[in-house]
């Protein structure tokens, strides 16, 4: 079993997050790459048999523009027969963001594994153990 978790993070917030999925799925045997959203594509989405994308909410509830929406718009189309899950920290609002990027999902036919875990500001305890189960169930 092959995991890539897929993130971008400004903070580090949404990092953190991104290691404790990739320790979750490493301790239920999968192999987990960590890597930023500019070096993934739809080319690299047939190596692994599931995927965790990890971003924060910017601008007015909204996934990070320059890097991670045009890698998101790029590998959608591949994610349908893929194990997916949704990850990221946001600073304000109530979580939006991850509302709308699960129903993006969901219009474009990907099957997400659990809904998205969400950290408001650096990842408590309970978000990065939330993580870590997230990873689990992509292994």
């Amino acid at each position: 079993m092959k995991t890539a978790i897929v993130y971008w993070s400004s903070t580090g917030n949404t990092e953190a997050m991104a290691n404790a999925v990739a320790q979750g799925a490493e301790e239920a045997g999968a192999q987990a790459d960590l890597i930023g959203a500019s070096d993934f594509n739809s080319s690299m989405v047939s190596e692994y048999d599931s995927i965790a994308l990890g971003c924060p909410s910017m601008g007015s509830e909204e996934l990070e523009e320059a890097e991670f929406r045009p890698m998101f718009d790029d590998i959608k189309a591949s994610l349908q027969s893929k194990k997916t899950a949704l990850f990221g920290s946001y600073g304000w609002g109530d979580g939006e963001w991850m509302r709308n990027w699960q129903s993006e999902c969901e219009e474009n036919g990907i099957s997400l594994v659990a809904d998205g875990v969400i950290a408001n500001e650096a990842p408590d305890d309970e978000a990065i153990e939330k993580c870590r189960e997230l990873g689990k169930l992509l292994a």
